[in-house]
């Protein structure tokens, strides 16, 4: 999330703690989704660009539920950009950092996180005036201790990280702990399957546990 990143947008990411990221088969799950995450007290989403459902969840969950701050997710090319900002996307996130996808972004001012899991990668997204950014994937590169080794460099310049890949609810006390992280994402939040079973009490536990976390870590 960049300098263009509205400050209000990155509050609100801060102060929830958490991003579910979810793949949607089906538009119609969406709305009762995103108000099951919502009851447990998470009100950050990010729909990831993995299904033709995606787009379509999006603009209904801006509709019908406002009170939610939905963003998109897997953008891994430019023209992707304009569809998700078109379909209302309040940020947008990506796997990796592509040049092409970060001009864009630019262009047309959206709010964007690129994904970084090296110095290298950290430092062009730098250049870009990042100074939030997806870490990912976090657990299966080390976890927290290979990001503590990899900000450590750039603490100076406010840089902070959003994880995903591999984290629960076990782990997330120490993510939580750690100042440079600005929120934690994941699907087991609302996974696929109990999204496909239309599970929304589970969902609405998961939520509820992982808030529980949080607010007793950060107040």
């Amino acid at each position: 999330m960049q300098t263009i990143f509205n400050s209000t947008i990155v509050d609100r990411i801060a102060n929830c703690g958490l991003v579910a990221v979810l793949i949607m088969d089906r538009v119609e799950d969406a709305v009762p989704c995103a108000k099951a995450l919502l009851e447990g007290g998470v009100d950050v989403m990010e729909l990831t660009l993995r299904t033709d459902a995606a787009l379509g969840a999006l603009e209904a969950i801006r509709r019908d539920v406002p009170d939610m701050l939905a963003g998109v997710g897997t953008i891994i090319f430019p023209e992707q950009v304009q569809q998700a900002q078109d379909a209302g996307a309040a940020f947008g996130v990506s796997p990796g950092l592509q040049r092409g996808v970060m001009d864009e972004a630019m262009r047309l001012k959206f709010p964007f996180a690129p994904g970084i899991m090296t110095p290298s990668e950290l430092e062009l997204a730098l250049s870009y005036g990042c100074r939030n950014v997806k870490f990912f994937p976090s657990e299966p590169l080390g976890g927290l201790s290979y990001l503590k080794s990899i900000q450590a460099p750039y603490a100076h310049l406010g840089v902070r990280f959003l994880p995903l890949g591999g984290l629960t609810l076990v782990n997330l006390p120490d993510y939580m702990n750690a100042s440079y992280i600005l929120a934690a994402g994941g699907s087991w939040i609302a996974p696929r399957k109990l999204i496909a079973a239309r599970d929304w009490t589970a969902i609405t536990k998961n939520a509820a546990d992982a808030r529980k976390i949080i607010r007793q870590i950060r107040g």
